[in-house]
Order: C-alpha cells, then sequence, then structure tokens
C-alpha cells in the first residue's frame, strides 16, 4: 500500500493534479476492500473515509460551536463515483450523494492554503490537501492493522515489476 501512497505523493510533487486525485479518491476503497470485505463498496469507503479521513473535514464553526460535517464518506464516495467514472465534480446523479452537490478543486497557491471552502451544496479543496489528508488515514490506518491477517492482505497488492523479475 505504501507503493500507492507514494505514487500520490510522486503526483503530488510533479504538479500532476488529476493523478493525484485520481488515485487519491481510490485509496479509501482499496483500504475500505481490506477493512470491511463483506460490505458493498459505497459503505465500506463510507466507513473507512469517515474513521480515518472524516476528523479533518468536521469542524466546529460559529459562535455557537457548532460540528459542521464539510465532507462525510457518503460525499466522498459520490465524488469518487463521478470523478472516476465520469470525470465529473458533479454528484447530484450519485445515489451516494448526502449533503454535497458538486466539489471545486484548486491547486497549492504560494502563501496560501485554498481548503475546505463551502458555499451553499458545493465544496472548495485544496488538491494537495485533501490527497495528503487521505495518505495520513491510509498510514495510520496501515498502523493499526500492523501484525493482523489484514497486513498480509496488504502485501499482496498488485505491484508494477521491473523486467526481467517474473
Amino acid at each position: 500500500m505504501n507503493h500507492l501512497t507514494y505514487s500520490v505523493e510522486s503526483a503530488l510533487r510533479s504538479q500532476n493534479w488529476e493523478t493525484a486525485l485520481s488515485l487519491g479518491l481510490a485509496l479509501p476503497d482499496i483500504a475500505g476492500r481490506v477493512e470491511y470485505p463483506d460490505l458493498g463498496s459505497g459503505r465500506r469507503y463510507s466507513l473507512w473515509f469517515d474513521q480515518y479521513v472524516g476528523h479533518r473535514y468536521s469542524h466546529e464553526i460559529g459562535a455557537d460551536k457548532t460540528l459542521h460535517v464539510f465532507l462525510s464518506g457518503d460525499d466522498c464516495y459520490a465524488l469518487r463515483c463521478a470523478y472516476l467514472h465520469e470525470g465529473s465534480s458533479d454528484i447530484t446523479q450519485q445515489r451516494a450523494r448526502k449533503a454535497l452537490d458538486s466539489f471545486l478543486f484548486s491547486k497549492p497557491f504560494p502563501g496560501a492554503n485554498i481548503h475546505c471552502n463551502q458555499s451553499g451544496n458545493k465544496l472548495q479543496l485544496q488538491v494537495d490537501i485533501f490527497c495528503n489528508d487521505i495518505i495520513d488515514g491510509v498510514h495510520q490506518w496501515l498502523s493499526d492493522i500492523s501484525g493482523t491477517a489484514k497486513e498480509s492482505l496488504v502485501q499482496n497488492f498488485l505491484k508494477i515489476d521491473d523486467i526481467g523479475s517474473f
């Protein structure tokens, strides 16, 4: 799994934003399949995201410190489906969608973070921060499953080898 997080990091370093986002959105799918093998794709994605990444997208806002969930696992799964299957940021037609309608991703801007801004049902995310949040979630999850049978499943993930390793 580390080879996949490294690939996202490499794509971010080379400013290959779409590749980073595509693989970043796939990581909860991959980890969720190991963590919740008996559940369907959407449910396991949502549960995994909420457990390992969701806390980064829930903040107390306003004077009364009301807890607001900017991005739930369900809406992130809807984004994953819309983006990976349709190339879209509009999630209004996705069954998994709960609160949001669409997303706007921005590139990093020197000296500023433009991340987790919501206007109505549209959420703006900075692509590098979002991908790094997912990577951090994956690393935490890998630590949590260390020494378990789930870890051995991760060891068997597809890897692209050098010529001659057959």
